[in-house]
């Protein structure tokens, strides 16, 4: 049997072979497919996190949210009880590097958003498998946040991140739904 850390490092060699090209056309493909999603068409407040590198490209999807009219929120972790908290961004230039060059958002210009206010989340991952359960980048804030939250979860992946099967915790929760570059994986 394999383990979620021999999961993580194959999935990232799989995707350090996507060239620049392929992951802007993947990721644009992805996000226009999020567009036409009832959950994103009827969500008004969408939390997500700003992408890195091999994540599907964010930054258009929170432009896109915000041409809309949406509120967007991005997670702030809390490290010592591993909660993530989320905040209002209006902008880019709302947000400061902190832990493994991730950008959050900088609490002294930005409004605090309690959870049950979010109505689509946009469940970062490494890994899914098509019954919605993912791997993570290793800290379980999402599993946590998830366990207690009744609104829309989805996910954005390339193909490369959709695998057969690794194992599954208790405490692992599914999204409800995947999106990737030419398909819709829904699992309610």
């Amino acid at each position: 049997m394999f383990d979620k850390q021999s999961v993580r490092k194959q999935v990232q060699e799989e995707l350090a072979k996507l060239n620049k090209p392929r992951y802007e056309d993947y990721s644009y493909k992805i996000a226009n497919r999020l567009y036409k999603d009832e959950d994103w068409i009827q969500a008004n407040v969408i939390a997500i996190t700003v992408s890195r590198m091999p994540e599907v490209d964010t930054y258009q999807i929170i432009r896109k949210a915000w041409e809309q009219g949406k509120q967007v929120v991005v997670p702030k972790c809390l490290p010592k009880g591993k909660q993530l908290v989320f905040r209002t961004i209006k902008s880019f230039s709302q947000l400061e590097s902190v832990y493994y060059g991730l950008f959050e958002p900088i609490e002294q210009i930005t409004t605090k958003v309690e959870v049950d206010r979010i109505d689509l989340i946009i469940v970062p991952g490494l890994a899914y498998t098509s019954d919605g359960y993912r791997i993570g980048f290793g800290g379980g804030y999402y599993d946590r946040l998830l366990s207690h939250f009744s609104g829309n979860t989805l996910s954005l992946a390339f193909n490369e991140q959709i695998i057969p099967h690794f194992p599954i915790e208790d405490h692992d929760i599914p999204v409800l739904k995947i999106i990737t570059t030419d398909r819709t994986i829904t699992i309610k």
